[in-house]
């Protein structure tokens, strides 16, 4: 889809939107949650516990964790800077395009995701890097996939699974309602190829996967 006008895409994009058959998630979700799929499924187990912040359970079941019981936690009851929890409680953490949210400092948010896991506990984290300003209830950060990875390393955390996925003409359609309408689930669908299409230096998503040492 190189070179397509603004204008070309929007069409092709309301053109899908009315295409029969099943529908998947929106164009900014559809890469990441693929690279995702899964991801913690080895490990999901009935007694496995996860912490979900600011309503992330989606994630977690998305990375596998189906059988693993979720604590549902949110700002301002609980301050991710600052969790209300001791140190090794759970099995799991996930927040999903919460931490550029973080009133604070995020590199103490991921260590405070760390510090709740026991040892060998798995967090993940989605965020953004190329976004408009958007509040819930303030928006302060962006991130690159090298930034989450020093921040991981500075958690004293094994990096698992880092990565980020956009490209410039997903951008143009950012302040665009379409953005977070679902697409077709089909592969022949331009629309979906172009939710598949990365340019590694536009990244809209960016996500870690963090093992505690």
């Amino acid at each position: 889809m190189d070179g397509l006008s603004p204008t070309t895409i929007r069409q092709l994009y309301e053109h899908a939107l009315d295409a029969p058959g099943p529908k998947t998630w929106w164009i900014t979700r559809l890469a990441m949650y693929k690279a995702l799929h899964r991801a913690l499924s080895e490990y999901d187990g009935n007694e496995k516990t996860c912490l979900s912040i600011s309503g992330s359970k989606g994630l977690g079941v998305e990375l596998g964790l189906t059988k693993t019981k979720y604590t549902e936690v949110s700002y301002p009851d609980a301050n991710f800077i600052d969790l209300p929890f001791e140190s090794d409680t759970f099995d799991f953490c996930v927040s999903d395009q919460v931490l550029e949210h973080v009133e604070g400092d995020p590199q103490k948010a991921f260590s405070e995701s760390i510090r709740v896991v026991k040892p060998g506990g798995y967090v993940c984290h989605t965020t953004c890097f190329v976004n408009g300003i958007h509040a819930a209830p303030k928006d302060f950060w962006r991130f690159t996939p090298e930034s989450l990875r020093l921040i991981s390393d500075n958690a004293n955390a094994e990096t698992i699974a880092c990565g980020g996925w956009g490209n410039r003409e997903v951008i143009g359609l950012m302040a665009s309602p379409l953005r977070m309408k679902p697409i077709p689930d089909d592969p022949a669908n331009p629309i979906y190829q172009l939710a598949l299409r990365n340019e590694p230096s536009w990244p809209i998503v960016v996500w870690i996967i963090s093992r505690r040492n």
